[in-house]
């Protein structure tokens, strides 16, 4: 549906991942978009998006919180996006992201919308769930009505979860680290649905927390072999003993490594989300099973090409 009034979101973070997918959908509801990027020439891509004059460009670190004011100025929500895997974790998850809810919260935006993570938990092991927890209660602070959005593990073309297995599942053998491990991973197109319509409706989502993920409960074995299927491989899934793990884990500083310590440590505990949450329902929207669409870019990774007939359709 249209946006009768061509109201302005702030998209932090919007050239990633995530959030081309969000930039997409509130481009479709007509609202104004400004993309707020470090480097926004990242999300000139973006541009071709939306109609004449739609989409504008700016530039923000939240490390640097005097840049924030100017990307969310006259802004109706702004949606922050940005997180990182290794690093500072409390420079980004915490401080960053309590610079960005103050930013929104002077700048009178109706609405904040903050990615965070299923797992978030201030008590956390790990260092990145700890600080994704403390992130939370900063946003909070600091805009009281902002929605909270935890997603599981998130799949879509140009993710680093399927096409990294997918890349490994042509050799011989693929080793499978926490094997028994479960996840609920979610379809990015889904993720960013719920995101957009969340900053577009404050009065339905403000100040409330969803778990958002999949339809699909998978263990980390499973989720190695669904992928390595849709990408016409069949290499034989060998279970990496939790002692291997942790000694690969012990080298996770060096470049290149396949795991640091905290993600070990993470991979203790499943993600998957709670029972009573609404998840995606609550935006209305049906969630998408991995099977249903993987195979639309790890096609490629067969032999042959995405062309190819699929071995499961001889």
């Amino acid at each position: 549906m249209i946006d009768p009034t061509p109201r302005l979101v702030t998209v932090i973070g919007g050239g990633g991942f995530i959030g081309r997918y969000v930039c997409e959908y509130l481009l479709k509801a007509g609202v104004r978009l400004r993309v707020a990027e470090r480097d926004p020439r990242r999300a000139w891509f973006l541009q071709p998006l939306g109609g004449v004059g739609q989409v504008a460009f700016a530039t923000a670190d939240l490390a640097q919180p005097a840049s924030l004011a100017p990307a969310v100025e006259g802004a109706f929500a702004v949606i922050n996006l940005v997180g990182i895997l290794k690093g500072n974790f409390h420079a980004v998850h915490v401080a960053g992201a309590k610079a960005a809810a103050e930013a929104a919260r002077d700048a009178g935006a109706s609405a904040f919308v903050h990615i965070s993570a299923i797992g978030a938990d201030p008590k956390s092991e790990s260092a990145y769930g700890r600080s994704k927890g403390e992130g939370e209660a900063a946003v909070r602070a600091g805009f009281p009505t902002a929605t909270i959005i935890r997603p599981s593990l998130v799949f879509g073309p140009e993710d680093q979860l399927t096409n990294r297995f997918a890349a490994m599942a042509r050799f011989p053998l693929l080793p499978v680290i926490a094997p028994k491990t479960r996840f609920q991973p979610v379809y990015v197109r889904d993720l960013a649905q719920a995101i957009a319509s969340a900053a577009l409706d404050p009065a339905a989502h403000g100040g409330k927390i969803y778990e958002i993920a999949g339809p699909q409960v998978m263990t980390m074995r499973e989720l190695n072999a669904a992928i390595a299927k849709e990408a016409g491989q069949s290499p034989g899934l060998v279970n990496v003993p939790n002692l291997g793990a942790e000694i690969m884990a012990l080298f996770g500083f060096l470049p290149g490594a396949p795991l640091t310590r905290d993600q070990w440590i993470m991979l203790q505990a499943d993600n998957v989300a709670a029972p009573k949450s609404k998840g995606l329902k609550a935006f209305g929207i049906d969630p998408t099973p991995l099977a249903a669409v993987a195979h639309q870019w790890l096609g490629r990774f067969r032999r042959g090409g995405r062309f190819a007939p699929d071995a499961t359709d001889a």
